[in-house]
């Protein structure tokens, strides 16, 4: 009796350029993102910069990802205002909690008095929020972090008007 032979064939390789194709690669590279990324950013590894906002320590940053982090679309950075940030307007729609310290916030003029363990809510306004943050003890720390959600902002327009540097800020330094 003859043996029968089996030949398997395999199904070819999905098209790189179909639409629905670069999706499901989309979804499996973020899948993978969170399983190979860090899950814990430690702050003694994230440096503090000193930009025309202040000095600011980044953690997660989606425009640059510039850390190994396992989210891809949040920013969360932390702000130190020795004796207050720069200004700048943008639509608003941001977290910020305040971690230690006292100060206040201008927001569209207004004085919003802040302190550690308080919660700021930065609201959506059409043509933007104009704010600028303020140690009331100057050189002593006033620490906040912020969480803002990329997508959400994208919907909303996502722009930044800078209006005035922070003090401590030196160009080309």
């Amino acid at each position: 009796m003859a043996e029968a032979v089996r030949t398997r064939t395999r199904e070819p390789d999905p098209d790189a350029s179909n639409v629905y194709e670069k999706g499901l690669k989309y979804l499996l590279d973020l899948r993978e993102r969170s399983f190979s990324r860090q899950v814990v950013l430690r702050d003694e590894e994230v440096p503090w910069e000193q930009d025309r906002q202040g000095r600011q320590k980044f953690f997660v940053m989606r425009e640059t990802d510039h850390t190994n982090s396992a989210l891809r679309d949040w920013n969360a950075f932390l702000h130190d205002i020795r004796n207050h940030s720069g200004a700048h307007r943008h639509q608003g729609g941001l977290a910020i909690y305040v971690i230690e310290g006292k100060g206040w916030t201008s927001v569209d003029g207004e004085r919003i008095d802040w302190e550690a363990g308080d919660l700021l809510l930065l609201p959506i306004k059409p043509g933007g929020v104009l704010h600028q943050h303020h140690n009331d003890r100057p050189g002593e720390t006033a620490v906040w972090i912020a969480f803002i959600y990329s997508p959400y902002m994208d919907e909303l327009g996502k722009w930044v008007e800078q209006k005035a540097v922070a003090q401590d800020f030196k160009p080309g330094a």
